[in-house]
């Protein structure tokens, strides 16, 4: 019983932890955030939180890690097809409206980690090209059905909607009216048949 009390503890922990990483992260970004400020935000003291996390680039990683394995399995993204998979990218523009803190984050770490030396570097360059290799896809799979406009170019079309994507999260950081959603929905109308 004691045992099960701790791990769960210890679980409660990491996840107070991860969640008052992100905010910092948000809102400082990663070179502006140092643990022991996160420590002090948990009420931790730096040792406890390096038990848990042993380095800044550990934790990093865990909450970008975090983020993507909930949102990846709420939805199944990789079960999505087609027209499904762009509409799911159109409603996630749509709920990052009420997410501030983690467009801000994403905003920040992916400029941050165009430097090869950047903890999250590895990660980014992952993420990007596993999206870019879904949303073609699904373009590849949306011009099999007849539903692409000719012309249209499965890759160079993912590439622009992904680049399209991290710009108008930008505008809308710079400018909330700007309906993020709205636009790619009308980007990917165009697209189609």
């Amino acid at each position: 019983m004691a045992g099960r009390e701790l791990s769960e503890r210890g679980a409660g922990t990491r996840a107070l932890i991860l969640d008052t990483a992100l905010a910092a992260f948000a809102e400082s970004g990663y070179r502006g955030t140092s643990v022991r400020d996160i420590a002090t935000r948990c009420g931790l003291t730096h040792p406890a939180l390096l038990y848990h996390f042993p380095t800044k680039a550990d934790l990093l990683l865990a909450v970008l890690g975090r983020r993507d394995d909930s949102e990846g399995r709420a939805v199944g993204f990789d079960e999505l097809h087609g027209r499904a998979l762009l509409d799911h990218l159109v409603d996630t523009a749509r709920r990052n409206a009420a997410r501030r803190g983690v467009v801000e984050l994403y905003a920040t770490l992916s400029a941050e980690a165009t430097e090869p030396g950047h903890p999250a570097h590895a990660y980014f360059v992952a993420r990007y090209a596993s999206l870019r290799e879904a949303v073609t896809r699904a373009y590849r799979e949306l011009e099999a059905d007849g539903a692409l406009r000719p012309g249209i170019a499965p890759a160079t079309a993912a590439r622009q909607l992904v680049a399209l994507m991290d710009g108008l999260q930008i505008q809308w950081l710079l400018d909330p009216d700007v309906d993020m959603a709205e636009a790619l929905a009308a980007h990917v109308d165009t697209q189609l048949r």
